[in-house]
């Protein structure tokens, strides 16, 4: 099979970048994406030239480090597939493909089609993670959880970080993302205690990090390869509202009055008296 491709090629963050075209003859249908990638750099090395540089690590779609567009797509045209798990079986004859890098502010790219996501580390930082210490795995039936948060939590931390969401969404946001971590921890016993500091912590780490707002969408949802679902952001969004009125309301009860002036009660209290 033979693919004309196009591929974003820029040295350095601060260089601009071009598409560049690329022939790859005989790419055999089982490759898988990546493989098709490796033989093209082994041809282009072979010619003296700089090869493609992309991400990659378990190609098992799993560590979540591959990631790029093909023809405008996250991850490609296969529904709830990593680029790595993509074989070159989907695509036809003679197809001409566009690969380009994550397009986000927050991602910038650093070389061809690799672009820096440690913002997504800094939101775990922030908060994504339970920091009491628990000590060695515990029984697993010595905390009870309704098997429907242990479902729930357990498709949450399916994410495996790959960025997907955030360059395919118009507005570049992580909700999906900040959804998924905050989802799986709070909806587990282990998650509750820090579960009102956490999302505020993290929603005020992507507003730091210059992610855009979510608006509903729904792109993130259609390329993440792992299917997770926006009720994940929803539940997000509750979990912010409560514990920022939570914080308000505490703040309220922690002041106490002003020493010139009375209480409420006291003043309705002198109001009744007096009439």
């Amino acid at each position: 099979m033979r693919l004309i491709l196009h591929i974003w090629r820029q040295r350095n963050a601060s260089e601009k970048g071009r598409m560049v075209r690329y022939e790859a003859p005989d790419v055999n249908p089982d490759m898988s994406f990546l493989e098709m990638l490796d033989v093209l750099n082994e041809r282009l090395i072979a010619q003296g030239e700089i090869p493609i540089s992309f991400d990659h690590d378990c190609r098992e779609g799993i560590c979540g480090m591959c990631g790029f567009m093909i023809n405008g797509v996250a991850h490609g045209p296969l529904r709830g597939t990593t680029i790595c798990q993509l074989h070159m079986r989907h695509f036809r004859e003679g197809q001409e493909l566009y690969l380009e890098p994550w397009r986000a502010r927050a991602f910038p790219v650093v070389r061809d089609l690799v672009v820096n996501r440690s913002a997504f580390d800094r939101l775990i930082a922030a908060g994504g993670f339970v920091s009491a210490s628990t000590g060695s795995a515990p029984d697993g039936n010595a905390i009870l959880v309704p098997k429907e948060n242990a479902d729930r939590a357990m498709d949450a931390a399916a994410c495996i970080g790959c960025g997907a969401c955030v360059a395919m969404c118009p507005n570049a946001s992580a909700s999906l993302f900040l959804g998924a971590k905050v989802s799986h921890l709070g909806l587990l016993p282990q998650g509750q205690p820090e579960r009102g500091d956490r999302v505020i912590a993290m929603v005020a780490q992507a507003g730091h990090e210059l992610f855009g707002s979510c608006t509903s969408i729904g792109e993130c949802e259609a390329v993440c390869p792992k299917e997770i679902k926006l009720e994940v952001i929803a539940r997000m969004n509750h979990d912010f509202l409560a514990a920022t009125w939570r914080g308000r309301g505490a703040v309220a009860e922690d002041q106490p009055p002003a020493p010139d002036k009375p209480l409420a009660s006291e003043r309705a209290i002198e109001t009744r008296s007096a009439g």
